[in-house]
């Protein structure tokens, strides 16, 4: 007589949860059903990372009885020790060596703008608020034209995001048009006082940005252009550029995100936790 080896679900769904429950046994988290949950709640559906989720848990006091660090954290995640959450669930790990980079000249298709070198030296303190940075969130080729107008505060982290219709000197004028018109001449002023851009061509029409919509012969802001190359002269854009990226993948489409999705995403970076901030908010470092 030969003898088979039947599978039976409910028998593997009760192994798999005594197997589950016993990971964490000698753990501290291993009898925090709670403290299990949020953590997974937090790093799989609000898109967390370990760290925010174990520095905001300690600034407003977490209610929960177990606490550990944020080393501590990722060994469980490691040694497999949630049932929902895996390393493929982070946003990706630093590797590697950090880049160098050197300053070279300005392009010499914008030599009518206003270059780097002559920002302010203040502003590199970080300590006024309204002198953002501007850039642009590209979706995949061939899938359509529609790109994000991102502008990031460089004091408080705090991000504006608008959906264009096109990578074009015009859309971003139209965007920036809108938020005079929203805020009003005087408003718009006391909050952007500068705006650092690359040299993208959609940002070379600097007149048009710096000019009120308003009062045609008012200055509204000053844009200076970054060297080539220099993307760390605009770092508040390139780290604030990753966390919509965990929502807006590279290579995806953009023509496919609606407008609640946008304002989702900017209200979603506005009230993350920063560690810079002792893991505050940019909204709640904005009002401070």
């Amino acid at each position: 007589m030969r003898e088979y080896e039947l599978y039976c679900a409910d028998t593997a769904q009760r192994k798999y949860y005594e197997k589950a429950a016993n990971k964490g046994r000698n753990y501290k988290i291993g009898n925090d059903h709670e403290f299990v949950e949020h953590i997974e709640r937090m790093i799989i559906d609000e898109k967390y990372s370990p760290d925010a989720v174990i520095g905001r848990l300690k600034l407003e006091g977490s209610p929960f009885k177990t606490s550990i660090c944020t080393k501590t954290l990722y060994n469980y995640i490691d040694a497999g020790l949630f049932l929902r959450l895996s390393n493929k669930d982070l946003p990706v790990k630093k590797k590697g060596k950090k880049r160098t980079y050197r300053k070279t000249r300005v392009a010499l298709k914008n030599l009518k703008g206003t270059s780097i070198e002559e920002r302010p030296k203040e502003i590199e303190s970080r300590s006024e608020y309204g002198h953002w940075e501007m850039d642009c969130v590209v979706g995949g080729q061939k899938k359509g034209k529609s790109v994000l107008l991102v502008l990031s505060e460089r004091k408080s982290r705090e991000e504006i995001i608008f959906k264009m219709t096109g990578k074009t000197q015009e859309c971003v004028k139209k965007a920036i048009d809108s938020l005079e018109m929203k805020l009003g001449y005087i408003k718009f002023t006391e909050t952007f006082k500068t705006i650092t851009v690359d040299n993208g061509s959609e940002f070379l029409d600097f007149k048009g940005i710096e000019t009120s919509i308003k009062r045609k012969v008012k200055t509204r802001t000053k844009v200076f252009y970054a060297h080539p190359f220099s993307s760390w002269e605009r770092g508040t854009n390139e780290n604030t550029n990753k966390l919509i990226r965990r929502f807006i993948p590279k290579g995806s489409s953009i023509d496919d995100i609606s407008l609640s999705m946008i304002k989702y995403i900017e209200n979603w970076i506005n009230n993350y936790p920063r560690r810079i901030f002792g893991y505050r908010t940019a909204n709640e470092v904005k009002v401070a």
